[in-house]
């Protein structure tokens, strides 16, 4: 469950821009005549990604009209699975591998960065505003932690000194190239691959 706190500074209203509403169509299309209220949670993601990473109350309330159930349907929801921010996190919300092969390989040297360089404590806005951080469980990229996930992208092989670059990089409002910092193609050995090698795509 999520233990992320609701902004008290709400926007006063929402609604969808052209290509989300249609979007939404599309999305909401795919359920049975009957069943839309099941399209909830992708429903809920686009409200986030269009109000740069977080999610209003007014939004939940323009999901709840939108597919004819009540206003707490969606806000359960929306409360209960931490992929939903409640609050603003910034343009770039970096969230933290800190769970066993992560932790091994450095994580917390990353968390000693983020801490430096954008703030003190978890869920707090940088001074600029453009990003926060927090740390988060599984990634399900164990084979090339340290991991870090920024927005929908994933940045493995890390180390502090690569950590904070990419910070720098988000500070001054840069889009950081995501991927192995070691230059790894996909999850391969560290050291290349000895097998397979005429296979391309192996």
């Amino acid at each position: 469950m999520s233990i992320k706190k609701i902004s008290k500074d709400q926007p006063e209203k929402f609604e969808f821009n052209s290509d989300n509403l249609e979007l939404s169509k599309i999305i909401i299309n795919k359920y049975p005549k009957g069943k839309q209220q099941s399209a909830v949670m992708p429903l809920l993601y686009l409200v986030q990604k269009q109000n740069n990473n977080w999610i209003p109350l007014v939004g939940m309330k323009y999901i709840a009209k939108m597919l004819d159930i009540p206003y707490i349907k969606v806000y359960e929801v929306a409360t209960f699975y931490t992929m939903y921010n409640l609050s603003p996190v910034g343009k770039y919300f970096i969230q933290v591998c800190t769970t066993t092969p992560c932790m091994i390989r450095g994580a917390y040297k990353i968390v000693e960065a983020c801490k430096q360089k954008i703030s003190e404590n978890e869920n707090v806005l940088s001074n600029n505003k453009t990003c926060s951080w927090m740390e988060v469980e599984c990634l399900g990229a164990c084979v090339n932690a340290p991991v870090v996930q920024i927005n929908e992208d994933y940045f493995e092989d890390l180390n502090k000194e690569k950590a904070e670059k990419i910070i720098d990089k988000i500070l001054n409002n840069e889009k950081p190239i995501p991927g192995s910092y070691k230059g790894r193609n996909n999850s391969e050995p560290e050291n290349k691959r000895k097998s397979l090698i005429e296979e391309k795509n192996a």
